[in-house]
C-alpha cells in the first residue's frame, strides 16, 4: 500500500470527537507522537503541512521538525553501536534548535498547543544532549514525551 494511502487510511480511522474544529492529519500527529511513531507522526502532519500557508505553515514545519528529532533520538537509542544511527545526537539537536525557531513565536498556546512546554521540551533535549558533550541520549521509551492537545 503506498504511504498516502496507508495515512488517508489512518486519518479515516481516528476518533476526533474530542477535537472536531481540528483537522484529522493535525489529531493524527498527537496520536502518533505520543504513541512514539515519530517517523509516522512527521508523515501524517505533513499531508496538513503541504496544503498549510501562513503562520499555520510555519507551525506545522515546527511540529514535523519536532517529530524529527524525536526519530534520531529512538533510533540511536535503540542501535547505539550501528555505524550511521549512533551518530544521531547531532542531528536531533539542529532539529530541535530549528523547531523550537520555528514554534517560538506561537508562544504560549496555538491551535490547542502548550507551545511554551512544547518550546521547553526542545531546549531540555538540547540541553542534555549537549550537557553529555553529545555522548548520552536523553530519550527513553518508559519516560518518552507526550504533547497534548486541548481543545
Amino acid at each position: 500500500m503506498k504511504k498516502s494511502h496507508r495515512i488517508a487510511s489512518f486519518v479515516e480511522s481516528l476518533d476526533t470527537g474530542a477535537h472536531p474544529d481540528q483537522d484529522p492529519h493535525y489529531v493524527g500527529y498527537f496520536v502518533c507522537f505520543n504513541d512514539q511513531r515519530y517517523y509516522e507522526a512527521h508523515d501524517v502532519l505533513e499531508q496538513l503541512w503541504l496544503k498549510s500557508h501562513g503562520a499555520h505553515h510555519q507551525f506545522f514545519k515546527g511540529l514535523i521538525q519536532l517529530a524529527g528529532a524525536f526519530v534520531h533520538l529512538k533510533k540511536q537509542y535503540l542501535r547505539p553501536g550501528h555505524a550511521k544511527d549512533g551518530r544521531r545526537l547531532r542531528p536531533a539537536c539542529r532539529l530541535f534548535r530549528i523547531a523550537q525557531s520555528n514554534l517560538e513565536p506561537f508562544a504560549p498556546k496555538f491551535l490547542g498547543l502548550d507551545v511554551a512546554e512544547a518550546t521547553r521540551l526542545c531546549a531540555a533535549n538540547i540541553a542534555a544532549i549537549e550537557h553529555s558533550e553529545f555522548r548520552k541520549n536523553p530519550w527513553n521509551p518508559e519516560k518518552a514525551p507526550r504533547l497534548t492537545m486541548n481543545p
